[in-house]
């Protein structure tokens, strides 16, 4: 790989000003200051340094978000703030974008990369990915709702769902339930319930595939994925 993609890649700035770095200077490859932006170098064998700060490559961005209600999952919208403006700017020059997408009005994991076959695979009907979510139900749920969304249920236009696992939490006026699908229809389990006649309050996706909500970020914030999450999704 040539140096100043490299180094533009990593977010040192466009190639024309990576140059001004190797002009001052700044960039040293396995400790030889370097002049030629042009020079291939290899990320994987090869110590590529900036003003003595070590270049860490890296093609591609994993990072599991807890989406906050009130922001859309887009790259980018005219109106409302969407997830990818939540990211800091290193983050940002990898161009990511959501895996899938999740209501405006919906919280929970989000994963968020640049990986393309990646996405693919977990958004590909064929691939089966089960997605869990907790919601709150008004109306009270019941052991007749569980065989229904196990059998699938008819939607507003008339598709019918996959079989979908529902657990009942908790039932009352206000129910609390968990819902696995292994689809990604539109409004899908806010239309599952009102299949049934009831509502959907409060919306959260716990899980996809192998990859469940770190509990400890806090609606808005990311982190990247581990090495063991990165491959059990990579699995699938």
């Amino acid at each position: 790989m040539r140096l100043d993609k490299l180094l533009a890649n990593m977010g040192y700035g466009t190639r024309k000003e990576v140059k001004q770095l190797l002009k001052q200077k700044g960039v040293t490859v396995d400790g030889e200051v370097v002049k030629d932006s042009s020079m291939h170098v290899d990320p994987d064998k090869q110590e590529v340094s900036v003003f003595g700060e070590r270049v860490e490559y890296m093609e591609f961005i994993y990072l599991m978000m807890h989406k906050p209600p009130g922001v859309i999952s887009a790259t980018e919208d005219n109106v409302d703030q969407t997830v990818i403006d939540l990211l800091d700017p290193l983050a940002q020059h990898f161009k990511p974008f959501p895996v899938g997408r999740l209501d405006k009005d919906t919280e929970g994991l989000l994963l968020i990369t640049n990986d393309g076959q990646l996405a693919h695979n977990l958004l590909s009907p064929k691939k089966h990915v089960p997605k869990t979510y907790y919601a709150k139900i008004d109306g009270i749920v019941t052991n007749a709702d569980i065989e229904a969304f196990k059998q699938g249920v008819e939607l507003d236009d008339g598709y019918v769902t996959k079989p979908g696992e529902l657990v009942i939490i908790s039932s009352g006026p206000m129910s609390e339930i968990e819902l696995t699908i292994q689809e990604g229809k539109f409004h899908q389990v806010k239309r599952m319930f009102e299949s049934v006649g009831k509502k959907v309050t409060y919306l959260k996706r716990l899980s996809m595939g192998s990859l469940k909500l770190d509990e400890l970020l806090a609606p808005g914030d990311y982190r990247e994925l581990t090495q063991e999450e990165l491959e059990g999704l990579k699995s699938k």
